[in-house]
């Protein structure tokens, strides 16, 4: 490699989150076996928190934000991997307390990267990245637990953002009936267009709610949390399973255990952090094997380069991104 590269870099002053490109050499890199060349990341909501200082997502600076990458093995280390593999890495704590994917290197334990499965290049990994595989692996949750196409209406909420995209993509192309929900009437015809079949306000969910509403829902894929959450909940049919994986919409849960002890309503946390690699295989043949080609670039909002990324980073905090949004660390 160049011994010099670009990346973004977060340091921390008076209690300030500073974000800057800057040039970087080998040396800074964390002591980690595998040395990637990255070529594409992407910017998710946990991501702008970070970059913006408007979440504590940083537990340690400086740091080279960024929860996800795909990339070219440049340096395998003592793994069991071999240069020119490509691969793809998520969680683990990149972007967090380790070195993560917005810089055109990086270093990764040999524990976290998974190949790119077929079907897939770098690009289309990057894509979908942790949004699409968060997505996923709420999907594989309502297959696994037995819901059925013919069972009824799966609900997917924050359906405008990423992992709402690619929910309403898969559930679609599986067969499932989806009804997405959003708070941007300029994305119906983009939410018809990626699978959904009927379309809702967030308004009419994102209120406080009775412990037990019409039951409505075999399932849903909840992106947002708070009321809109606790709404879904009252909402869904007995022995329905509801996959949570946002808080958007805030953490606090206002509900009771009615749901779950008078409709058997199971709600199932989804955590893609740390997800075992058995499990990760799963949600990237899933995605491999039911995105359509055309829907790659309908799903994605904007490529930016990485000195684009601060400002881009505002804008998805001010709901003005729709789906995904790709970084290319070598443009």
């Amino acid at each position: 490699m160049s011994n010099k590269f670009q990346a973004l870099v977060l340091e921390q002053e008076d209690r300030q989150t500073l974000a800057e490109v800057r040039e970087l050499s080998s040396d800074d890199l964390p002591r980690q076996e595998v040395l990637v060349r990255v070529h594409y990341s992407t910017l998710n909501y946990k991501d702008a928190l970070a970059i913006t200082g408007k979440g504590r997502v940083i537990r340690k600076f400086p740091i080279v934000p960024g929860i996800d990458l795909a990339g070219e093995v440049v340096d395998p280390g003592g793994s069991a991997f071999k240069a020119g593999d490509l691969l793809i890495s998520t969680g683990w704590g990149m972007g967090e307390e380790h070195w993560g994917g917005l810089g055109q290197y990086a270093r990764l334990d040999p524990s976290w990267p998974l190949h790119v499965p077929e079907g897939l290049d770098l690009r289309k990994a990057m894509i979908m990245g942790t949004g699409g595989f968060t997505a996923a692996l709420c999907v594989l949750a309502l297959v696994n637990r037995g819901v059925k196409p013919e069972d009824g209406p799966v609900l997917v909420t924050g359906a405008g953002g990423g992992v709402g995209g690619v929910s309403v993509m898969l559930l679609a192309k599986l067969g499932y009936e989806v009804h997405a929900v959003s708070g941007r009437e300029a994305l119906n015809d983009y939410l018809l267009q990626i699978g959904a079949t009927q379309i809702l306000h967030r308004s009419d969910l994102a209120h406080e709610s009775k412990p037990l509403e019409k039951a409505t829902w075999t399932a849903a894929v909840d992106t947002v949390g708070g009321d809109t959450l606790a709404t879904v909940i009252a909402q869904t049919r007995p022995e329905g399973i509801i996959a949570a994986c946002g808080n958007a919409g805030g953490i606090k849960l206002n509900t009771t255990v009615l749901p779950f002890i008078l409709r058997g309503v199971t709600l199932r946390g989804i955590n893609s952090v740390t997800t075992p690699m058995d499990v990760r295989k799963q949600a990237w043949e899933l995605i491999a094997g039911n995105i359509p080609e055309e829907f790659y670039d309908l799903l994605t909002d904007r490529e930016i380069r990485l000195d684009e990324v601060k400002q881009t980073s505002e804008e998805l905090l001010a709901g003005k991104i729709r789906g995904r949004v790709l970084v290319n660390l070598q443009a």
